[in-house]
């Protein structure tokens, strides 16, 4: 068969799916007024709402809901626990995707964040974002990837529609029960596809007001929008395969989608048309106008989050914590901060302002100078958001973004020194002598500021913009 005949029978089989769909499914990835229809949710009970002892008592229900059909006649149910204070009804809620369904099963137990989350009436949304693979949905999840490899249709791809529609029907399920939940604020949390879900969704869904993720994608950068060039240029380093989840918003599926018939072309085109759905960097300034409260952990050496030079080029106002060599399956440096508590502060913080004393810092701003045999860096954050303390961390001749070397050559052990304050200019400086073989100098700093909620202390550290310098020849 042509190549152009193969494209022609593609093309009338997307547009018989897209049909079937119906006009709202085939022009915008999530119909908000159906995501938002609790009449649709198609809830099964398995546990109803019953009271939960515990050092702090809870009422509990379990059910099933229809997120929606992936395609006609395919539904994708998930279960959700709710969780709320004994004696009243949760005001927002702390939401959650990184659950099992066996887990589920069980009624919570609660941590000690979500111990005060619940003693300060807020409530916990727990559901289920994971690979239908590990909970005996094999072939659910393979007919959706050969459905997408066949129409580029994101609707099919799971990552794409099913998980972030399943966080944002959850809060549609939990606003159902008046009775348990009363409107309020919904911070999301989780890591990988934990990460990527909420991130997605809050760009989409008005009711979510704080997103916390690690380990996931944030940023458009070339290597997620199949660039052509910045592909091949990772191609000819490719000494070994798998060490990276390449591709747009996760794990790689250039390979199923050539092999379907398309082009590279139409990988940078789907890239291209779906991306303002997708990432953050590319929704910041309606997110911020909505006051979304946000907190990214991407790591330094992860295989999802592969780009953090790209993104701190690009997007240096992001807030994001770098913790140094760390990444899925990474143990981290051994001066990585042990102490610190973003995730707790974050979101007790959010749902608890009226009780919180100090602000966690913004992204400063980075000045970098390479001067004989050294490297200057100054970082100076807005007036009125003091750090105390500062840390830097660098890498020589490090590889590029998503490079094997990239993701395997860690810091070195002593490639960190504290940094000096210098009070005059309100800034923090460090100086970092530089080899004659040194032509390039990855630098980044992290910097500590402890707040109290309701009480208790916190540290947090906040990461000034990953930045490369290129040293000049000597």
């Amino acid at each position: 068969m042509s190549a152009t005949r193969l494209h022609w029978l593609i093309a009338v089989t997307l547009g018989t799916i897209c049909s079937a769909l119906g006009p709202a499914q085939a022009d915008q990835l999530f119909d908000m007024q159906k995501i938002r229809d609790h009449q649709t949710l198609e809830v099964t009970v398995r546990q109803p709402w019953h009271d939960v002892s515990g050092q702090v008592p809870t009422r509990q229900k379990l059910v099933t809901i229809n997120v929606g059909e992936i395609w006609p006649g395919q539904e994708f149910r998930v279960p959700v626990r709710m969780i709320v204070p004994a004696d009243t009804r949760a005001k927002g809620f702390h939401l959650t995707g990184s659950n099992t369904p066996m887990k589920l099963e069980q009624e919570a137990g609660l941590n000690q964040l979500e111990q005060i989350l619940i003693e300060g009436g807020v409530g916990l949304v727990k559901t289920v974002v994971q690979e239908p693979r590990t909970y005996g949905q094999a072939a659910l999840a393979n007919e959706a990837e050969r459905r997408f490899a066949r129409t580029l249709n994101p609707r099919f791809k799971i990552q794409y529609w099913a998980w972030p529609a399943t966080l944002m029907r959850a809060i549609t399920l939990a606003y159902s029960e008046p009775n348990h939940f009363a409107s309020g604020k919904i911070a999301v949390s989780g890591g990988s596809k934990n990460g990527a879900s909420p991130s997605m969704a809050i760009i989409h869904d008005s009711r979510m007001t704080a997103i916390h993720a690690s380990v996931s994608p944030i940023w458009d950068s070339p290597l997620r929008s199949y660039d052509r060039r910045a592909w091949g240029i990772l191609e000819s380093t490719q000494e070994r395969r798998g060490v990276f989840s390449g591709g747009h918003f996760g794990p790689g599926f250039h390979e199923a989608v050539l092999s379907a018939g398309y082009g590279w072309k139409d990988l940078e085109r789907f890239a291209a048309e779906i991306s303002d759905d997708v990432f953050i960097s590319r929704n910041l300034d309606q997110l911020r106008e909505r006051n979304v409260a946000m907190l990214f952990h991407p790591g330094t050496h992860d295989m999802v989050a592969y780009d953090v030079l790209w993104g701190g080029t690009h997007h240096p106002g992001i807030p994001i914590y770098l913790g140094a060599n760390t990444g899925h399956g990474k143990k981290g440096h051994p001066q990585i901060e042990r102490d610190q508590q973003n995730k707790s502060a974050f979101l007790l913080s959010h749902f608890f302002p009226q009780q919180t004393k100090g602000l966690m810092l913004i992204p400063p701003k980075v000045n970098v100078k390479a001067v004989k045999d050294a490297v200057e860096l100054r970082v100076i954050f807005p007036k009125g958001t003091p750090a105390e303390t500062g840390r830097i961390w660098w890498m020589e001749n490090r590889a590029d973004d998503g490079t094997p070397r990239y993701l395997s050559e860690l810091i070195p052990p002593n490639n960190s020194l504290p940094m000096h304050y210098e009070e005059k200019d309100d800034l923090w400086f460090a100086t970092i002598v530089t080899r004659p073989q040194v032509k390039t100098l990855d630098v980044f700093s992290n910097h500590r500021k402890t707040i109290v909620v309701k009480g208790k202390s916190y540290r947090t550290y906040l990461s000034s913009p990953y930045t490369r310098v290129i040293i000049p020849e000597r």
